[in-house]
């Protein structure tokens, strides 16, 4: 079926509704030379997928059966008490279970990217990302099945290399639906789709590298699970991190105070608190610099709270930053949102900020960072946080400055815990 979108013609596939304009791998292997302006030529490493023809990344079927497939979500407990066997038996069924689940989780993703907006499942840099992610189930599905730890070998290898390949997805995906923005009417629509994307990535990485951890001996650690986690720690690590990236920005940085129960071990996946704390104090201590530029000298701390309990914990990340409007209140929370200019687009309205940790990590002395990106850094740690059971909040106060919240559920098997 043929379809005039502008000036350009398109080719439809029968179950494609010509009223239609989401986005079809069909139809985006036709149109994208129009699209993006160059051709499509895939880059895998595997040579037998770089001798097929160009449309076979496009063949639907097995992605259509796989994506109605449910997808197998672990608990933490279960990964935490399933023990290590003296054969290493343990190892070949965890890559056993990874062989079934990771190209289900991967055709999901791909039907969401095939539902969105027509026009924005078009944009180069978003097709790139849709392009990883077909490519990448077809080395998933196609790889021989997992029976000896010989093929194990091959197919860790194989997940090591998926990882390193998906590793700026990120931040192409801000980058590709901030070039997109003008063109999206529905802003649910793209929240729902980030949402999903981004926490599903979140649980296939910790469950890609807590097998990768297997092969390690690492003490206090079964996995990606560290069985003696301590919270005062982790955050003084990204405490540290934060203020070197806020002494190359502005040339000085607040002091973080860490308060409460600051003596608690448990255990836990340090992995998304690895994303979600540099967020949260690198955006307290950039609110903090800037609320205090004229007296650095006596700039008030950043103060972090542990409160702990049987069920969850919580950390709140105090700052004297002057607040935030009412008027932005609503915003905060929405991808592509900033309280700051843009420095990469000037001629665009709030376009970038309010940080994150996986955009453009080479700005800054020893990879540390810029302040903010492309404003995915709250929006994330939220979705991030719901995703563990948990939720990331926030209570502000004009002109004195802004709390927020993390509080997140334990994963010892004694309450009810998220899956991954």
């Amino acid at each position: 079926m043929l379809r005039t979108v502008g000036k350009s013609l398109f080719v439809c596939p029968p179950h494609h509704p010509a009223g239609s304009l989401e986005l079809c791998p069909a139809v985006l292997f036709f149109c994208r030379p129009r699209c993006s302006g160059i051709p499509y030529v895939p880059q895998p490493r595997d040579k037998s997928v770089s001798a097929r023809s160009v449309i076979s990344f496009y063949n639907q079927s097995a992605i259509d059966i796989a994506a109605e497939k449910p997808s197998v979500r672990l608990t933490p407990t279960t990964i935490l008490y399933a023990g290590k066997s003296p054969d290493n038996s343990h190892i070949l069924r965890s890559a056993q279970y990874l062989y079934k689940e990771l190209p289900v989780r991967v055709a999901h993703r791909i039907r969401d990217f095939r539902h969105l907006p027509f026009i924005v499942g078009c944009n180069p840099t978003i097709l790139h990302v849709h392009e990883l992610y077909i490519r990448s189930f077809h080395l998933l599905s196609e790889f021989p099945p997992v029976e000896d730890f010989e093929s194990e070998e091959k197919y860790t290898k194989l997940v090591k290399d998926l990882l390193d390949d998906h590793k700026d997805v990120v931040t192409l995906l801000a980058e590709g639906f901030r070039e997109s923005r003008k063109h999206i009417k529905e802003y649910k629509v793209i929240q729902d789709f980030l949402d999903r994307m981004l926490t599903s990535r979140l649980g296939i990485r910790m469950l890609a590298q807590h097998h990768i951890a297997l092969h390690q001996e690492k003490p206090n650690y079964v996995g990606i699970v560290c069985t003696q986690m301590s919270l005062k720690k982790i955050i003084e690590k990204w405490a540290d991190f934060s203020r070197q990236v806020c002494e190359y920005k502005y040339g000085f940085a607040p002091r973080v105070r860490v308060l409460g129960h600051v003596g608690v071990v448990f255990p836990y996946i340090p992995l998304p608190l690895d994303y979600i704390l540099p967020e949260l104090l690198k955006n307290a201590m950039r609110a903090t610099c800037e609320q205090h530029a004229d007296n650095p000298v006596n700039m008030p701390d950043v103060t972090v709270t542990i409160a702990n309990n049987d069920v969850d914990f919580i950390i709140r990340i105090s700052d004297k930053g002057g607040g935030m409007p009412r008027e932005i209140l609503e915003k905060v929370m929405q991808y592509h949102f900033t309280t700051c200019g843009s420095e990469m687009d000037p001629a665009s309205e709030n376009l970038d900020g309010l940080g994150t940790m996986m955009s453009a990590m080479n700005d800054g002395p020893n990879g540390a960072g810029p302040m903010y990106g492309f404003g995915f850094g709250l929006p994330t740690s939220r979705a991030y946080a719901e995703y563990l059971g948990g939720s990331l909040t926030y209570n502000t106060m004009q002109g004195i400055g802004t709390d927020v919240y993390l509080r997140l559920r334990h994963i010892d098997g004694n309450y009810e815990s998220f899956r991954i």
